[in-house]
């Protein structure tokens, strides 16, 4: 599976479904853990795959995405099963005129019962991106990386300048690949506004938050599975970092003028080693 933009609903579920698989193989997602959505501001044929229907109440007002349609995964689905069975761990909800409200399309009798609890963020964020920005593809993905998240634990991580001083410092491509690095946020209550609200701002100038204590949100105008990958990017610097605390913290790891080398090397615009 390519992270290549999808180009049709099976394309995306093809994705969504890939980027499951690679979440739980990475253990990131724990049983119902983890939640993904992608937004498609095209017209969709959703009846076939999905041909029940009822009106919901969106947990956040999203005027821009009127008309649009987000397929997410349900409250408690395993993302890992959307791959075998798409239609019963996803639901598509197409976004009512006044933002407030839209039309869940679902299978009847399968997993899917409502939207992820954390719905509010995923919206919230995709009308930043595709409101704003004009986007016709946007995919967003919660999961709960074990490294990034003891890291998350210890105090000395906590701040954004020091989370990306640990997962940039181990291998040279993660500065290619995170040029903004990540933005670190202080716990604060799943599902609340409070964390929906800085989720938002933290991820319009970077591709991954991590949300202290809890996990992260990722996000990409390509394809689910191109959040998945930044996702590994930073997890796979998180293990370096963890492995190096566990043998005594004597890794040199990458120096800061080394990884200007890199930033010159392959042009990357970053203002993280100024």
């Amino acid at each position: 599976m390519t992270t290549s933009r999808p180009r049709n609903l099976a394309d995306v579920l093809a994705s969504m479904g890939a980027a499951g698989r690679r979440l739980n193989e990475i253990d990131a997602i724990e049983s119902g853990a983890g939640n993904l959505s992608v937004c498609l501001a095209w017209q969709v044929d959703l009846d076939p795959l999905f041909p029940d229907v009822t009106t919901i109440e969106l947990p956040w007002t999203a005027p821009g995405l009127a008309g649009c349609t987000v397929l997410v995964t349900g409250t408690g689905c395993r993302l890992r099963e959307v791959a075998e069975a798409p239609r019963e761990n996803v639901g598509a909800v197409v976004i009512g005129a006044d933002g407030a409200s839209g039309e869940l399309h679902y299978l009847a009798g399968g997993n899917f019962v409502r939207p992820t609890s954390e719905f509010n963020s995923h919206l919230a964020v995709h009308a930043d991106h595709v409101g704003r920005r004009g986007l016709s593809l946007h995919a967003v993905i919660h999961a709960q990386p074990p490294h990034l998240v003891q890291l998350s634990h210890i105090p000395e991580y906590r701040s954004t300048e020091s989370m990306n001083h640990a997962l940039l410092r181990w291998e040279p491509e993660t500065l290619v690949q995170l040029p903004a690095g990540v933005e670190f946020l202080p716990f604060m209550v799943p599902g609340s506004q409070e964390l929906m609200e800085n989720t938002v701002r933290g991820l319009r100038e970077h591709v991954i938050v991590i949300w202290a204590k809890h996990g992260l949100m990722a996000r990409s105008d390509a394809s689910p599975l191109g959040a998945c990958d930044k996702i590994e990017y930073a997890e796979t610097g998180a293990a370096y970092e963890y492995r190096d605390l566990a043998g005594g913290g004597r890794g040199e790891g990458v120096s800061r003028d080394e990884l200007r080398r890199v930033r010159d090397a392959f042009g990357v615009v970053t203002d993280l080693l100024d």
